[in-house]
């Protein structure tokens, strides 16, 4: 019987933009006492994966948070597949997804030097406005044209 596609369904056979990576290896810095990664180095690998793909794509962070734009998390959710160890590769896909309300929603996918699946994380962000002068910091409904197109870029995913 053939059923008529479904605009969700059709949305899931586009092709998924490719991942933007980031390679690292787990230091003694990132490991306990057993040589383990410790679970806060998935969270610093996942924010220099963010970082370096906004640089990546012609916006440093760095010049954001000079202008008083802050990007905080606002959710974050990592599922551990397998253990990290001291030594090991990890290997951070990482996928910028269509704006939903304020928050800008972040996909990971960790691997081992090997490929195999060792974390999944979903990370979201919200526009933060900081007055360092008055104490405040504001949410942010509108980006700033720069960033608003660094978020298309990124979400179209690398180039090459």
């Amino acid at each position: 019987m053939n059923r008529p596609e479904t605009a969700a369904a059709s949305a899931s056979s586009q092709p998924e933009p490719r991942p933007w990576l980031l390679r690292r290896r787990v230091l003694p810095q990132h490991t306990d006492h057993a040589g383990v990664a410790w679970h806060g180095a998935y969270v610093a690998w996942l924010e220099e994966a963010r970082v370096e793909a906004l640089a990546a794509v012609g916006l440093a962070y760095s010049d954001l948070s000079a202008r008083g734009c802050e990007l905080p998390v606002v959710a974050l959710a990592i599922d551990y597949r397998q253990a990290l160890l001291h030594g090991d590769l990890v290997v951070i896909q990482s996928w910028a997804e269509p704006r939903r309300g304020l928050k800008l929603p972040w996909r990971s996918r960790l691997l081992d030097g090997a490929g195999r699946l060792v974390a999944e994380a979903r990370v979201d962000l919200v526009l933060v406005a900081v007055d360092t002068a008055a104490g405040a910091r504001r949410l942010q409904r509108r980006l700033p044209p720069d960033l608003a197109h660094a978020v298309e870029a990124l979400a179209a995913g690398p180039a090459d």
